[in-house]
This record gives C-alpha cells, sequence and structure tokens, in this order.
C-alpha cells in the first residue's frame, strides 16, 4: 500500500509509467505484500475473537465480520494495482493505443486503487470501535488503548469521507488520520506482545 506512492506522480502519467517500469520488483512486491497482509489480516481477526469471546461474544464476532468485509475490498483495489502492469507491459497495447492514451490509462487503475483503498478504510475504522469496546471491557488491557482505538475509528471514516465528499480536504485529515492510527494500532500491538504474553 504504501511503496507505490514513491512511484506514483499523480500529475504526470508518462513519468509514474517509467517508475513502475524501472521499479517493477519494488511494485511487484508491494503487490504481493498486500495480498500476504490481507491474508494476515482474516487469522488476525479469528485470533482476537478467540482472546476476546469470553469479554462480550458479540462484539467479538461484529469485530471478525467487518474484517471479513474490508479484506476483498482491500484485495480488489489491489488489482487495479496490477492492471497498470499489464498495460504497460503488452506489447499489442501499442498496436492500438498511443502510448500517452495507455499511460493515462494505467493512471486510471491507480486512481481507481485509490478509491478501493478509501472504500476499505470504511471498515479499517469500523473494525476498530468494537476492538476498542472489547479492550475497555477486558479487564487486561489498559483502557486508554481502547479508548485510543475508538478514536483511530472515526479518524479512518473522516478520511474515507474527505475522500469522496470533501477531496479538497484530503491532505488535512490524512496526516491526523495517521496518527490516530499508528499511536493506538501500535499501543495495542506493542501491549498483546509485551504484557499480554506473560498475562
Amino acid at each position: 500500500m504504501y511503496i507505490p506512492t514513491s512511484i506514483i506522480e499523480a500529475s504526470d502519467p508518462a513519468a509514474t509509467a517509467k517508475n513502475i517500469l524501472d521499479n517493477e520488483a519494488i511494485y511487484r512486491l508491494s503487490i504481493f505484500s498486500e495480498m500476504i497482509s490481507q491474508t494476515i489480516f482474516v487469522f488476525l481477526a479469528l485470533t482476537l475473537y478467540r482472546l476476546f469471546r469470553d469479554v462480550d461474544k458479540v462484539n467479538a464476532r461484529i469485530l471478525v465480520g467487518l474484517v471479513l468485509v474490508s479484506v476483498p475490498i482491500a484485495l480488489l483495489a489491489t488489482l487495479n494495482q496490477v492492471l497498470p502492469l499489464h498495460l504497460l507491459q503488452e506489447g499489442y497495447l501499442s498496436d492500438v493505443f498511443e502510448a500517452g492514451q495507455i499511460h493515462a490509462l494505467a493512471m486510471f487503475f491507480l486512481n481507481l486503487n485509490d478509491d478501493g483503498v478509501a472504500i476499505a478504510q470504511i471498515f479499517w475504522g469500523l473494525w476498530l470501535f468494537p476492538f476498542g469496546l472489547l479492550a475497555i471491557k477486558s479487564g487486561f488491557i489498559v483502557k486508554w488503548i481502547g479508548y485510543s482505538l475508538i478514536a483511530a475509528c472515526f479518524g479512518y471514516l473522516a478520511s474515507s469521507t474527505a475522500h469522496f465528499l470533501f477531496p479538497g480536504y484530503v491532505l488535512l485529515v490524512a496526516p491526523f488520520t495517521a496518527v490516530l492510527g499508528t499511536v493506538a494500532e501500535c499501543s495495542m500491538i506493542l501491549w498483546l506482545l509485551i504484557k499480554g504474553v506473560k498475562d
């Protein structure tokens, strides 16, 4: 999800096409790592269900359901990163389209990927709400982490809303979302890996 942002130049489809072809291994690795990440996400949700089912089975099920909805959306968005490779590498297209048209079409699919990620963000936010409630109710996780997960939920939702309704404000909302998500999710990861293992 992150590596292609160093390759994509939003205002220059030709430069983006060149960057993709010049950095094809990294570009392909980013696609593959996103597929692996989404697969692991499913098993994370199932593991968290086992951890929290005795705390609140309903919210634990909601958590799993929201993750299971987000994964296919994210994977379909990732498919829009694969299509530019085909467009830029398939020689027969140059017989039908000019280079500028092919580059513009590749950029079109990359923009669709951004839209798909913004849709997946809805569920990346929503799953944090029951996760936060479960953390607060659990008694074995400090409550501030649960509250920070709930705050991150609204950060993701704000980012997705801005993407579709107020695109001019995305750059204002994105850092806020990134900070909230990083603090909340990394705090939970560290708590479960360090303190949680001991308990």
